[in-house]
């Protein structure tokens, strides 16, 4: 029996025993709402993003990445705040997300960092951000640019 024979014997068993592929969380499963940034001064601060990232489905998902053609490097971002009220910013692990709960990309939390600004971001604009998720999936939201005082969607 050749080597290609007993592979496809096996994916032929394996299918008919009910063990197939194993089952991923669904990054379909996945909503994004109220997306925003603020306009930009040019090119040399980094950008931010915010909005609510909400799992509808009944596995947990995993955030793992960002993606934008208007940054070389986005990257989810957390701020934290000492005990002597000091405030500093650092790369996040991934953010996993279970079923029916939703986590929010704010200013003074988790949000995302746009580094590396290829255009500058420009108030009435919008932009393409996909987020990347642990089981391959992507979902991609348009983020609107408002102006560089803005405090959330409605502003």
């Amino acid at each position: 029996m050749t080597k290609l024979s007993y592979i496809n014997g096996l994916t032929l068993v394996l299918l008919l025993s009910g063990m197939s592929t194993p089952a991923f969380a669904g990054s379909e499963d996945v909503v994004v709402e109220n997306a925003w940034s603020r306009a930009s001064i040019g090119v040399n601060r980094p950008g931010a993003a915010y909005m609510t990232v909400r799992n509808t489905g009944e596995d947990t998902v995993t955030l793992t990445g960002l993606t934008t053609p208007l940054a070389v490097m986005p990257q989810i971002h957390e701020t934290k705040t000492n005990a002597d009220g000091v405030s500093s910013m650092a790369p996040a692990d991934e953010i996993t997300i279970e079923p029916g709960q939703s986590v929010a990309l704010e200013p003074g939390g988790l949000h995302a960092m746009l580094m590396k600004l290829q255009n500058p971001m420009i108030e009435g604009e919008t932009f393409p951000l996909t987020l990347t998720f642990s089981d391959g999936g992507e979902v991609t939201v348009e983020v609107p640019i408002l102006g560089i005082a803005a405090r959330g969607p409605e502003s």
